[in-house]
C-alpha cells in the first residue's frame, strides 16, 4: 500500500488540464501528505474533468464521522472494493478519480531496516494513479466532505515493486502480497474517468519496470 505521497502542484495541474481553481478551494500544497491530509484528486462531472481538494482516506455512505483514525481507508484493495462497505457504493456509481502525484515513497527492507525508497516517472511527467471518491454530508452540521482513495494491487511479480515493503518471513515470495499503487497514461484517463467499470477494471494491472524511476528518498 502507500501511506505517503507527494502530490502535484495545483497550478501544474491546472495549466496540464486547463482547469480552474479546485471547486473546494486552492488550499495550501505541502511537499508530502500522510494518511487523513488533503490533497487534489481530478474526477468527471457532467462529461468534463474537475479538480478537487479532498481528505485522502475515503468517508463512507454510511461512516457516521468524517475521520475515523482506526479504520486505514486511504488505500483501498483492488480485489475487495466492489464488496467491502466503505468503497462499494463509490465502485458501483462509478465515482472513479486521478490522483496527481509527484512522486510517491515505499519502505525498501533489503538491508534489513526501513529505508525509504522514492518512485517518480521516468520521463518526468506527473503520476495520475487510480483512485475512487465519494462525497459525504455530516448528518449533525450538513458540512459537505470530499474524500479519495488509492487503487491498490498486488505486485509480488514486478521485478523492480516486488522490493519494496517489509517481507513476511514465513511466505514465500510470490505470497508475500505486497501492494502497490495503480498508475495510469494519458490515453487512458478518459476511460478510467467516464467508461463503465468493466473497462475500467482493465487498466488495472502492472506497469513495465522502465515507466520508474526509484531510488532512495
Amino acid at each position: 500500500m502507500c501511506n505517503r505521497y507527494h502530490p502535484t502542484r495545483a497550478e501544474i495541474i491546472r495549466a496540464q488540464w486547463e482547469l480552474g481553481e479546485p471547486v473546494t478551494g486552492d488550499k495550501t500544497w505541502r511537499p508530502g501528505i500522510g494518511p487523513w491530509g488533503e490533497g487534489l484528486f481530478i474526477r468527471a462531472r457532467d462529461g468534463e474533468p474537475e479538480l478537487v481538494v479532498g481528505i485522502w482516506a475515503l468517508i463512507g455512505d454510511r461512516d457516521r464521522r468524517p475521520i475515523n483514525r482506526p479504520r486505514m481507508t486511504n488505500c483501498a484493495r483492488w480485489e475487495e472494493l466492489a464488496r467491502k462497505p466503505t468503497y462499494k457504493d463509490p465502485w458501483a456509481r462509478g465515482q472513479r478519480c486521478l490522483i496527481p502525484a509527484e512522486r510517491f515513497d515505499y519502505p525498501n527492507w533489503e538491508s534489513g531496516k526501513n529505508e525509504w525508497w522514492t518512485f517518480r516517472r521516468a520521463d518526468g511527467q506527473p503520476w495520475h494513479l487510480a483512485g475512487i471518491w465519494n462525497t459525504w454530508t455530516s448528518p449533525e452540521t450538513g458540512e459537505v466532505f470530499e474524500s479519495y482513495s488509492m487503487i491498490t494491487q498486488n505486485c509480488d511479480a514486478h521485478a523492480l515493486l516486488k522490493r519494496i515493503h517489509k517481507p513476511e518471513p514465513d511466505l514465500p515470495p510470490d505470497k508475500q502480497d505486497k501492494r502497490t499503487v495503480v498508475p495510469l497514461e494519458a490515453s487512458e484517463f478518459r476511460t478510467w474517468l467516464m467508461g463503465a467499470n468493466e473497462e475500467a477494471a482493465a487498466l488495472v494491472r502492472l506497469r513495465p519496470v522502465e515507466l520508474y524511476a526509484a531510488g532512495p528518498a
